[in-house]
């Protein structure tokens, strides 16, 4: 069958992570549990960390917005996928297509700056403990988050428009289940030599430098944690740095494994279980690893139950009089 140029296409297919229907409903339950899981966990933190005034800090700040940036990047993803799998339907618009690029390169980015300013913040606060009020003040912190969201809508948008360029063929089967930017390039019939360009320099820009970056800073934690002189403190905090850089390598390691899989092969699955783990994986890893094991979270979750169990008594006593 002849490839024609359409630039006036309607729908895209995204393909299912299983070609067998009898796996489809095990996954449909699977994808259901994991989002459901980050959704609640995720927005636990966000309750903790806005509610009580203990957790008004830098390091809770940047939790919070890393929960909400991880809530929108799994929802930009998963519903439509969960919907696709109930309705045995596999159409995404064109339209619907770019919206879904746009907003999960722009929740990724924003994934990748908070992963560095973290890791920024926790070197600051181990190397420099005597500093860090003064260096992480209130007016740093806005900055650095108002910045990664600039940059990564930038980006976004950029890479978007790029896209926007491109004449398509009749061709429109997407081998992953969302509308991955580079397998959507590979569908293109024009020239896409300068979208290559722009997204490996992106990545490069992105990744590379900001896990550069994260390394750093947990080369020097780790330095510092050496010369604690209590045995106890020394184990909680290494084993603490271990956790958030697993998951931290994790992301990074998976993500770049979808770019390079993609620029080596144009096998349809040769990158869906790294899409799997840095879409879906790491956003449900996050609330265990950075915030649920922490025991002020705890604190103000007991805090924020406790209150609950007096009000609701209270309300609806008074209700009785109303």
């Amino acid at each position: 069958m002849e490839l024609k140029n359409d630039t006036r296409i309607s729908d895209f297919l995204l393909l299912d992570l299983s070609k067998e229907p009898e796996l489809q409903p095990l996954i449909y339950v699977l994808f259901l549990s994991m989002y459901l899981i980050t959704m609640f966990g995720n927005l636990l933190i966000i309750l903790a960390t806005t509610s009580d005034s203990h957790l008004h800090t830098p390091m809770y700040f940047f939790l919070s917005n890393l929960s909400f940036v991880d809530i929108c990047f799994t929802s930009t993803t998963i519903p439509k996928m969960l919907w696709n799998i109930h309705t045995q339907s596999k159409d995404i618009t064109y339209e619907g297509c770019i919206i879904q690029m746009y907003f999960f390169i722009l929740f990724a980015g924003l994934d990748i700056f908070l992963l560095t300013v973290m890791a920024y913040d926790w070197f600051v606060a181990i190397c420099h403990p005597l500093h860090y009020t003064v260096n992480m003040n209130p007016r740093l912190c806005g900055l650095l988050v108002l910045v990664s969201w600039m940059m990564s809508a930038l980006n976004s948008l950029t890479q978007s428009l790029m896209v926007l360029q491109l004449s398509f063929c009749t061709d429109l089967e997407i081998p992953h289940f969302f509308c991955e930017i580079n397998r959507v390039v590979q569908l293109a019939c024009s020239d896409t030599f300068l979208n290559d360009v722009l997204m490996y320099f992106a990545a490069g820009m992105f990744g590379c430098v900001s896990f550069t970056g994260i390394l750093y800073s947990y080369s020097k934690i780790v330095s510092s944690i050496r010369e604690i002189s209590s045995a106890q403190g020394k184990y909680r905090t290494f084993s603490t740095c271990a956790s958030r850089l697993s998951v931290v390598s994790l992301f990074y390691c998976t993500s770049l494994g979808v770019y390079l899989s993609s620029a080596a092969t144009r096998s349809p699955h040769s990158s869906t279980i790294s899409l799997v783990m840095y879409t879906v994986v790491t956003p449900m890893l996050n609330p265990f690893i950075y915030s649920l094991r922490n025991k002020d979270i705890h604190k103000a979750l007991k805090r924020i139950i406790a209150t609950a169990a007096i009000r609701g008594p209270t309300i609806l006593g008074l209700k009785k009089y109303l």
